[in-house]
């Protein structure tokens, strides 16, 4: 069985990707399911996955990620995205899913809902925006626990331009933003970061017990 505090001990943020290697489809598909598979708030899932592989695309997002090199090496970027608009039928449109899947009746169904609608209803742009983003910090822990488990290399960035990023791929089109990017692949063999210790504090001091 693997250890998974032995993969997690592994994982770091790479700094520099071997850009001849390539995530196979099999790899790609595990992280896409990982993410479909993320809990959510109320299970709505406001977020989507954007997965590029494209080296043009790339190299042009460099300079939208304050020139950090990995996006450009790597095998795949991983771009997590958050819906623009959270609305009613947003809500409605679950809750059909929930019926058509689990059978479960609208009697059951409709008072959650409406809970939902009247709760969502009070929340301004920012507040929904911010709501959306916390799934995305979710998808994305749990997206880094499934690369270690894989062996796959990734590296998590909050510093980039979500605009440009939304504009040179397109995503206004798609009404979805940009929240968090993760390159993924293989490490480089002379990435010297590979080679240093970890750095936490002791768990006795992050961790408390309380009986």
């Amino acid at each position: 069985m693997t250890d998974i505090l032995s993969d997690l001990n592994w994982r770091y943020a790479v700094k520099k990707f071997d850009s001849d290697r390539l995530l196979s489809n099999e790899k790609i598909e595990k992280l896409k399911n990982a993410f479909n598979l993320t809990a959510t708030s109320y299970g709505l899932q406001p977020i989507r996955l954007v997965v590029l592989r494209n080296k043009t695309l790339q190299k042009e997002l460099v300079t939208h990620s304050f020139g950090q090199a990995q996006v450009a090496q790597a095998s795949h970027i991983l771009i997590i995205c958050i819906e623009n608009k959270i609305d009613s039928k947003y809500i409605s449109d679950y809750f059909e899913l929930v019926q058509k899947i689990r059978g479960t009746s609208d009697e059951i169904l409709d008072p959650f809902k409406n809970d939902l609608v009247n709760d969502f209803s009070k929340k301004d742009r920012v507040q929904l925006q911010q709501w959306s983003k916390n799934q995305a910090y979710l998808a994305m822990g749990n997206l880094l626990t499934i690369c270690a488990m894989e062996k796959i290399d990734a590296c998590p960035m909050e510093g980039f331009n979500p605009l440009a990023y939304d504009e040179l791929l397109g995503l206004q089109k798609k009404r979805i933003s940009s929240v968090l990017v993760l390159p993924v692949g293989y490490r480089a063999e002379d990435d010297v970061f590979s080679n240093f210790k970890k750095v936490r504090r002791p768990i006795e001091e992050s961790v408390i017990d309380i009986f």
